[in-house]
């Protein structure tokens, strides 16, 4: 199991992009089906807020202890500025951010709320179904991943789903602090910039 393949979209999210996925960038909340395929149909920004609320703890899967890669830098995000209990499960690495990292979901000491996933595309299915036989209430596959399959296994078993969305940005967002990250959130102050 190995962690984000790399930073691969332009913009705002790129620092939560898993790259070498099939999918393109973000997506609206709902649609038909357009001419990239997708017909699944996610959940609305309060219905993901409320995912994010009654969330208590999150399993990174594919966490990765090099600073370049996506899921580090979701995971700092995580550990520092929201509320969540954060779990990372990959068996290839000992300790990531001077936590324990679990070979698997099933190895974890609680079920997490939220499985959020930097895996490649052909791993999704299987990592549904880990969460699914966990017991987790929400699967979540980062920006740029998008899985029809792994989406319909896992609501099939009542779990939520958020696909190509990064939970450091919709988290931040939600709770006022994508500036915290670099992010234009398209805020219009009179105050002055400060600068260094």
């Amino acid at each position: 199991m190995s962690g984000a393949n790399g930073i691969s979209i332009e913009g705002a999210g790129a620092a939560c992009a898993v790259g070498g996925s099939s999918a393109g960038g973000a997506s609206g909340d709902a649609g038909e089906a357009g001419a990239d395929g997708r017909s699944w149909q996610g959940p609305t920004a309060p219905e993901r807020l409320a995912i994010l609320r009654r969330a208590r703890s999150i399993a990174i899967v594919g966490a990765s202890a090099n600073p370049a890669r996506a899921s580090y830098f979701v995971a700092t995000y995580l550990l520092s500025s929201s509320p969540y209990d954060v779990y990372f499960v990959n068996p290839r690495a000992e300790t990531i951010l001077g936590h324990p990292a679990y070979d698997s979901l099933a190895d974890l000491p609680v079920v997490p709320d939220i499985v959020d996933v930097f895996r490649k595309d052909a791993d999704l299915p299987g990592v549904a179904r880990e969460a699914v036989a966990v017991g987790a209430k929400a699967l979540w596959l980062q920006l740029g991943s998008w899985n029809e399959e792994a989406a319909a296994i896992a609501e099939g078993a009542g779990l939520d789903v958020v696909m190509d969305r990064c939970v450091k940005i919709e988290h931040a967002r939600f709770h006022g602090g994508l500036h915290l990250a670099g992010f234009n959130t398209g805020e219009i102050s009179s105050r002055k910039q400060r600068l260094a």
